[in-house]
């Protein structure tokens, strides 16, 4: 059974850094892609950053891009999100997510992050 366990969220102020960590502690075999999504109040779920499990390849939305990097270690079935600068409009509740080559995506709890302007 795939469980990914989020931690890293928190309060911070403008200009602020966190790193989310998200691990698959139900077994990684068979992983196409690991990511976060993040939701705000009253808006829709979007995409943050991806990253293919096989390949160096990785996405950002614009929003994000400059500020966050995500990476992984495949040893630890772990995927990480560096959030740099960051800004009150990224206050959100943030998931992250694995897309396995076969069968149906799966979501971690969410976890807060809170900047402060």
């Amino acid at each position: 059974q795939v469980e990914l366990v989020e931690s890293g969220g928190g309060l911070v102020q403008a200009g602020g850094s966190l790193r989310l960590t998200c691990t698959d502690s139900g077994g990684a075999g068979g992983i196409n892609t690991m990511g976060w999504f993040r939701q705000a109040p009253g808006k829709e779920r979007m995409l943050v950053a991806r990253a293919e499990w096989s390949s160096s390849s990785t996405g950002y939305s614009d929003s994000v891009k400059g500020r966050f990097t995500i990476s992984k270690d495949k040893t630890k079935n772990t995927v990480y999100l560096q959030m740099n600068s960051l800004k009150p409009e990224d206050t959100a509740v943030y998931y992250c997510y694995r897309d396995p080559q076969i069968g149906p995506r799966a979501w971690g709890q969410g976890t807060q992050v809170t900047v402060s302007s």
